[in-house]
């Protein structure tokens, strides 16, 4: 089983609250991994830190055996861009852009040609059941198919992981559902590593991985 990423000793404090307690922890290749714990334990904060969107006080975090602290800004900004994708609870779909328009901007910043970038992102969100909606700007979305839209563009790059903070959170249940099946059957089909934080208990019973995580320690 290969790891993809290997955190060693990993603490952040926010102010005087030690948010993440020394925490190691490897996260395999080709997995859907959970992330859980209740509200405060540091889920959130363990997930930025392994996907490189903050810095630890103390402790090392590699991806493939690099090490986020030997690159230079403009190089963790490329591993980030083709080789983590992100899914957040706010969708974070630049309003005045298309389906198709917000899919293909990554892979449009990654120097992919406009037309090729449309393309893969009428692929994905096909892939994702939005084929109809490829025109239709966030506001003319539901939370599920804004959701959608955003996983689509977090896979645009061919990522090796992707990265999910309560991507379920603001959903009704039955798009809850949806959505947790489609993270599962896009690892089963692409084989691409799925870390996800949640809350969603029937999420987390779909991952082949359970972290657990209590006042910054996993448990």
């Amino acid at each position: 089983m290969s790891i993809l990423i290997r955190a060693n000793a990993l603490s952040k404090s926010y102010g005087q609250l030690k948010v993440i307690d020394n925490v190691s922890v490897e996260i395999e290749a080709g997995k859907l991994i959970a992330i859980v714990g209740p509200s405060g334990a540091g889920k959130s904060t363990l997930l930025n830190l392994l996907g490189s969107l903050d810095k630890p006080d103390s402790g090392e975090v590699f991806f493939e055996g690099v090490s986020y602290k030997s690159l230079s800004e403009k190089k963790l900004a490329e591993l980030k861009n083709r080789n983590i994708g992100f899914v957040f609870q706010f969708h974070h779909l630049l309003p005045e852009f298309t389906a198709v328009e917000n899919v293909a901007i990554p892979a449009m910043i990654a120097g992919t040609s406009r037309k090729k970038a449309e393309e893969l992102a009428e692929n994905l969100l096909d892939k994702v059941g939005m084929a109809h909606r490829l025109s239709h700007k966030p506001s003319e979305l539901s939370g599920g198919e804004q959701q959608r839209v955003a996983i689509a563009r977090a896979l645009i790059n061919s990522p090796k992981i992707v990265m999910a903070d309560e991507p379920t959170g603001n959903l009704d249940s039955k798009n809850a559902g949806q959505i947790s099946q489609l993270f599962q059957d896009l690892c089963s089909e692409l084989g691409i590593t799925f870390l996800i934080v949640t809350h969603n208990d029937n999420l987390a019973a779909l991952a082949s991985r359970v972290i657990s995580l209590r006042d910054g320690k996993i448990v």
